[in-house]
């Protein structure tokens, strides 16, 4: 049997409005293994992603 889900769409979707509504333009959203909703921003999230071969391929 699956474990029940520690933090639902409505919970992303309330913490996704309430940080447009603070300003924040999001650029990506993480649920934790252990429920926590983690919202960075478009700044953040292209640093996060950021690959060191990106570079290298580009040349």
């Amino acid at each position: 049997m699956t474990a029940r889900a520690r933090a639902k769409k409505d919970d992303v979707a309330r913490a996704v409005a309430g940080a447009v509504a603070g300003g924040m333009a999001v650029g990506k959203v993480v649920v934790e293994p252990n429920g926590n909703i983690v919202i960075l921003s478009e700044a953040a999230a292209a640093a996060a992603v950021r690959n060191p071969w990106d570079e290298l391929l580009k040349t």
